[in-house]
């Protein structure tokens, strides 16, 4: 038994710091992600050159026709062209950093190369610290359109009610600014226990199917591809899902309207 535990595979919800610049930790989750980030990049600069050069290769039509696709999913979403033209950036970079990403965290030598007794390589959506932080910018995008189009006390006004004349709404208002923080949660804490169980789950069955890993952990490779895409777009569905939420619907466009009359024929 203290042979095959000492044979386990090691399991850290953290990630390691494998140096420092000044007072800066560089982690193992780092590393891979200035990795995927590079990968990322050199994608889009390179179909943007194609673009302008009028050349078709095989990449440029995959990377033209997933953004096509998401922006119709987008504007379908949202509602409006204007503001899906100024929300998709954020939503397509974030998708594609982490599927990118994702897809890295499960390759050969990551988890098994080692710097000074550390792994070298870490999926990024394995950091929790990673995948909270870009929920909040996603969350802060959210409030932003939102106060763009209701306004800085509209938006306010979702949330705040007077409890003694409006009880009922003054609750509602108290479980949507819950939610908010539920929503930030989620995103972030959805796209990490799945790829960091992904991660894990390879372990395991490497660990346990020993000399027949080899027949045995192609299948779970291609599901944890599967699961690492549809995990990016997960993240990219709740991000605009969400801005679309924070937007003014038609009935709160119709009582704005109505106010407003209202008050010029007062003036009057």
């Amino acid at each position: 038994m203290i042979q095959f535990a000492s044979t386990m595979p090691e399991i850290s919800i953290s990630p390691q710091t494998l140096f420092h610049v000044g007072p800066l930790a560089i982690t193992n989750s780092q590393v891979l992600g200035a990795i995927g980030i590079a990968i990322l990049l050199s994608v889009m600069l390179f179909t943007a050159r194609a673009i302008k050069k009028g050349s078709r290769s095989r990449l440029m039509h995959v990377v033209m026709m997933l953004f096509e696709n998401l922006y119709d999913t987008t504007v379908e979403v949202l509602g409006d062209k204007h503001i899906a033209r100024k929300v998709i950036p954020l939503a397509v970079t974030l998708m594609l950093f982490f599927m990118i990403n994702n897809w890295l965290g499960i390759l050969p030598g990551v988890g098994s190369v080692t710097w000074h007794g550390h792994e070298l390589f870490r999926g990024v959506a394995a950091d929790l610290n990673t995948t909270l932080a870009l929920a909040i910018i996603s969350m802060t995008t959210v409030q932003i359109w939102a106060i763009k189009r209701r306004g800085f006390f509209g938006n306010i006004g979702r949330y705040i009610h007077n409890p003694i004349k409006d009880p009922m709404h003054a609750f509602e208002g108290f479980l949507e600014l819950i939610a908010e923080f539920s929503r930030t949660a989620a995103l972030a804490f959805r796209i990490f226990g799945n790829v960091f169980g992904g991660e894990v789950l390879l372990s395991v069955i490497a660990f346990l199917t020993s000399y027949a890993a080899p027949l045995a952990l192609p299948v779970f490779y291609c599901l944890e591809l599967f699961v690492g895409a549809v995990q990016a777009y997960v993240f990219f569905m709740l991000t605009i899902a969400f801005i679309s939420l924070g937007l003014p619907s038609a009935e709160d466009s119709h009582g704005t309207e109505s106010e407003s009359k209202a008050m010029e024929s007062s003036a009057q």
